[in-house]
């Protein structure tokens, strides 16, 4: 593992930096919500696997030994990250894939009628499979509201909570603008209904550390390309919830342990390797206890340095949200904002909806916005400059 830095330095934040060929030449990504920069070392353990480890499980042979390490290491690492047993770890090709195929498998065994709710903060990756369950299986959707700050109403959800609700689905952090919703809280509340509670996690855990335990989720969901890896999904499923769902899958595979039965197919082991790379590069790093406060020093950075012609969507503090800002400049289209930061080598996108079909007609923008979201790798500099081009754009 490589050498732990003292990530409050500028000489820490420097090396860190200087592990990423694509931060090398001055350009600033901000677009980290939509997936982030990758350190070389994980690249060469993907390209290690290839050559090393091209097999599949269950041979005798040598390069067959070293998938199922590779695969058994990947199951550790995905544990340690959010709190877990490695046997309810399960591998996808991506969030969204893994979410359709859970969510399906979970209906089983609910009947017509039965309601899941569902925030209306939430990235469509986490709506639109309950939709279509139950579209298919005669459920009932409700959607929770929101606060004119984009916070969860508590209330709504209290009022809403019925024994035929059967699933709490929700974003930990809202893709678009930043905001935290409190998991442990929801859990409890979907539990004290008899429901489950099943967690969007994909942009809180490019932020914040995860104990699926200590908040009690039932299913959490998240992925690793948002927080410097390879394209995968990760799912944890209770033990106790996932032991008694059936899953879709080809026959012959393997049931056991619990968390691949419910895995399709052959899985990407080269990208499992990579995975264990970036866990071992956010280690070396100081893991989430550095990256937590100097990702808030950066937001806070920004918040204060904003000229007024600039509208901040969503809460307007560092509390209570992750550092992911959606922003308009006043009397300029944000695609052509998008452009003249581009020119300027810096990286936003504009976007009309961000994929949050329920959250953004609430916000108040006409056309789209700017989303800029800011990872460990970014500087003060950075984000010097971002607010420098945003206030002269025009």
């Amino acid at each position: 593992m490589a050498e732990v830095l003292e990530p409050t330095s500028d000489l820490a934040r420097a090396r860190a930096r200087a592990r990423f060929s694509s931060l090398k030449d001055g350009f600033a990504f901000f677009d980290a919500p939509g997936g982030t920069q990758v350190p070389d070392e994980v690249g060469a353990a993907i390209a290690r696997a290839l050559r090393e480890a091209s097999a599949n499980l269950g041979a005798l042979y040598e390069t067959s030994k070293r998938v199922q390490a590779i695969l058994e290491q990947a199951e550790a690492g995905a544990a340690r990250l959010l709190g877990c047993d490695p046997s309810e770890i399960t591998f996808g090709t991506n969030m969204t894939s893994l979410n359709f195929a859970l969510s399906r498998t979970a209906g089983r065994e609910f009947a017509p009628g039965d309601e899941i709710l569902i925030s209306s903060a939430d990235h469509d990756a986490g709506v639109a499979p309950w939709l279509d369950l139950a579209h298919d299986r005669d459920l009932v959707v409700r959607h929770l509201e929101l606060h004119p700050d984009t916070t969860l109403d508590f209330d709504d959800l209290r009022s809403k909570l019925s024994d035929r609700t059967r699933v709490v689905a929700f974003a930990w952090a809202s893709n678009a603008v930043g905001t935290v919703v409190d998991a442990q809280r929801v859990c409890r509340m979907a539990h004290d209904a008899g429901a489950l509670s099943w967690i969007d996690a994909v942009h809180y855990a490019a932020h914040e550390p995860i104990d699926v335990r200590a908040v009690d989720a039932d299913v959490l969901l998240c992925s690793p390309y948002k927080f410097c890896g390879p394209h995968l999904g990760i799912a944890y499923g209770r033990t106790e919830v996932t032991e008694r769902w059936r899953p879709y899958k080809a026959r012959p595979s393997a049931m056991t342990p619990l968390g691949r039965r419910f895995a399709t197919g052959t899985m990407p082991y080269e990208l499992l390797a990579g995975f264990t790379a970036t866990l071992e590069y956010l280690d070396s790093i100081g893991g989430f206890a550095a990256i937590v406060p100097y990702e808030r020093e950066l937001g806070e950075r920004f918040l204060a340095a904003l000229p007024d012609r600039v509208t901040v969507y969503g809460l307007p503090t560092m509390a209570g949200r992750v550092p992911t800002f959606l922003v308009n400049v006043d009397g300029v289209a944000a695609a052509g904002v998008a452009a003249q930061l581009a020119a300027r080598r810096i990286g936003v996108w504009a976007h009309d909806s961000w994929y949050s079909l329920g959250l953004y007609k609430r916000l108040g923008y006409e056309h789209e916005a700017i989303r800029i979201g800011f990872i460990h790798y970014n500087t003060a500099e950075e984000v010097d400059r971002l607010v420098a081009a945003l206030g002269s754009a025009a």
